[in-house]
């Protein structure tokens, strides 16, 4: 397994990494159980990934609670991150919701703390001291954000060290490139990729907008119309399927089935440190461990970028996938 470390950091961390969203009941998937969401953990550990990502409003607590139990006996093996997930982000919340994620969590220091998605509720500078105040005691020991665009990131750089930036980042998500991306080289912040297939659009799952059931189906790529949809523009289907066939056709030539491709893709972009790839199934931990070996030649990652070029230029540079107007700015 490559591995690399978190920027500003000497923390190691494999570049293929456990997203533990999907292993708790959630909005867009139902979960497993708790046995099979330690199976699958372990499983992961043993294909060589042992960078983990979390966060409090996973099941409400309950994905860090799966997580703890699983590597409460090999803590020294992984790296977790989590996420102050709170309403306003004040600083007596952010405190409060880190003593949980560790004692959910079964350890006592989370690796990468991040902010989940911008508040603006209090002064961002009152959430970064807050998190400082975490690192000096030693229960934290880097401090990232997550859904920062440019103007959040430009701002949260000149408050403190951040060394990552997780956003949702894709084939079909490449909004993050128009925008945030150059800011986050600029100042050393390292990219974490969410929702690397497009909640399973790049697996070759479904072969239709039709196909894709309605709590996957919430993202501007869709229309309105669709029932859990939170946004109020018209999607963009016809190019994002049509994105999908040609991804699927090059993944077939190159060899590798389509959601490796699209993860060894990821990989091969600047600024990228790691590819958050959840799993519910051995099966899944194993496809993603393996697509950190593929290497892409330069044609076959511009043919990539080609394909999915209309899709990205329909969504455009926001970082939410699912709101209008977004949360990111």
């Amino acid at each position: 397994m490559q591995t690399t470390t978190i920027p500003h950091t000497d923390i190691e961390v494999t570049r293929v990494a456990f997203g533990c969203m999907s292993t708790a009941p959630n909005p867009t998937y139902d979960g497993i159980p708790d046995e099979d969401a330690v199976k699958t953990i372990h499983a992961a550990i043993d294909h060589g990934i042992t960078f983990f990502d979390n966060a409090p409003a996973y099941g409400n607590g309950h994905a860090e609670e799966q997580l703890g139990h699983a590597i409460h006996d090999r803590r020294d093996k992984v790296v977790i991150a989590t996420k102050a997930s709170g309403q306003t982000l004040s600083a007596d919340e952010i405190k409060t919701d880190c003593e949980a994620s560790l004692k959910r969590l079964r350890t006592d220091v989370i690796d990468l703390h991040q902010i989940h998605w911008p508040r603006r509720q209090v002064p961002l500078q009152e959430s970064l001291r807050a998190m400082e105040d975490l690192k000096s005691s030693g229960k934290v020991r880097a401090i990232g954000v997550c859904n920062f665009g440019p103007e959040d990131m430009a701002e949260a750089v000149g408050l403190t060290t951040v060394c990552t930036n997780q956003i949702v980042y894709s084939l079909l998500a490449r909004g993050v490139e128009i925008e945030t991306a150059p800011v986050c080289h600029e100042h050393g912040v390292g990219l974490l990729c969410y929702s690397p297939l497009a909640q399973g659009l790049l697996t070759g799952k479904f072969k239709s907008a039709d196909d894709v059931p309605d709590e996957r189906a919430r993202t501007r790529h869709f229309a309105s119309t669709r029932p859990q949809a939170r946004h109020d523009e018209p999607g963009c289907e016809a190019a994002t399927f049509a994105a999908v066939q040609r991804v699927a056709e090059i993944a077939e030539r190159v060899g590798h089935p389509v959601a490796q491709v699209a993860l060894a893709w990821l990989l091969h972009q600047p600024n990228v440190t790691a590819v958050l790839a959840g799993a519910s199934k051995i099966s899944q931990v194993e496809s993603n461990a393996a697509a950190a070996q593929i290497k892409l030649d330069p044609d076959t990652i511009a043919e990539l970028d080609d394909a999915t070029r209309p899709v990205k230029e329909a969504m455009g540079a926001s970082l939410d996938m699912w709101a209008t107007p977004a949360r990111t700015r």
